[in-house]
């Protein structure tokens, strides 16, 4: 069972990769292709031509990991991207669904708080700061 903490960043790589690449040579991709530091603690996903093979890059303070998984049967389905861009960021529990084979497009979001987005308006602000 493969744990994806929210806490983590996620990078899809637009392109396919050679699934004959190991730490040297995905970390290269990550570096030249995607523009980001492989030792960032950040977890960098790649899927083959076919989409039937995917490897998830990790640098642990110590070292690179790699997860590695061949479906027997069927393909992933990626979400859409923009062709200007070499990477997407992605949402663990959407890289989850990914991996479990489950379509984005499918899949219906209820609304939630995003520490991300402007939640509160300037006259909530004012009042709370006024007293």
């Amino acid at each position: 069972m493969l744990s994806l903490p929210p806490s983590c960043r996620y990078f899809l790589y637009r392109d396919h990769a050679d699934m004959r690449k190991s730490f040297d040579g995905l970390s290269g991709l990550v570096r030249q292709g995607l523009r980001k530091d492989p030792l960032s603690g950040d977890v960098f996903t790649f899927f083959n031509r076919r989409r039937s093979q995917v490897k998830l890059l990790l640098w642990e303070r110590d070292g690179f990991s790699i997860y590695y998984k061949r479906l027997e049967k069927g393909t992933y389905e990626l979400p859409v991207m923009d062709e200007k861009n070499s990477s997407i960021a992605l949402r663990s529990d959407d890289l989850m669904l990914i991996l479990g084979g489950i379509s984005l497009n499918s899949v219906r979001r209820r609304k939630r708080f995003d520490i991300n987005e402007n939640n509160f308006t300037k006259s909530a602000d004012q009042s709370f700061i006024n007293g």
